[in-house]
């Protein structure tokens, strides 16, 4: 059984800090590009971040452009987002999502390009 488990949600003030972690079991996704996507009470979810495999190449929204990095280890079992200078309306449910298909692909903004999702960790910042 294919699982992806986000890890390292939690409340922090504005201008903080806070470093997301995704561990993909039951298949590697080495390969194929994987992204974080994040939803807020209300609204619809979101893409925050992706990247291909090689991390060669990456994209962000342009709403957290040069304050989140996304990374990934080579085996294609851990995805990190480091979220740095953080603001109020970052507060979402933050997921991670893989997709199993496309290989070699570049990572798309699209959630329904996304085979696995995680559960979703939640990120409260406050003011």
């Amino acid at each position: 059984q294919v699982r992806l488990v986000e890890s390292g949600g939690g409340l922090v003030q504005a201008g903080g800090s806070l470093s997301l972690s995704c561990a993909a079991s039951g298949r590697t996704f080495s390969g194929y590009p994987m992204g974080w996507f994040r939803q807020a009470p209300g609204q619809e979810r979101e893409f925050v971040a992706g990247m291909t495999w090689s991390g060669g190449s990456t994209e962000y929204a342009d709403s957290v452009k040069g304050r989140f990095t996304i990374s990934r280890d080579r085996a294609g079992k851990t995805m990190f987002l480091q979220m740095n200078a953080l603001k109020p309306e970052d507060t979402a449910t933050y997921y991670c999502a893989a997709d199993g298909a496309r290989r070699s692909a570049g990572a798309s903004k699209s959630a329904s390009a996304y085979d696995y999702w995680g559960q979703g960790t939640q990120v409260t910042v406050s003011s």
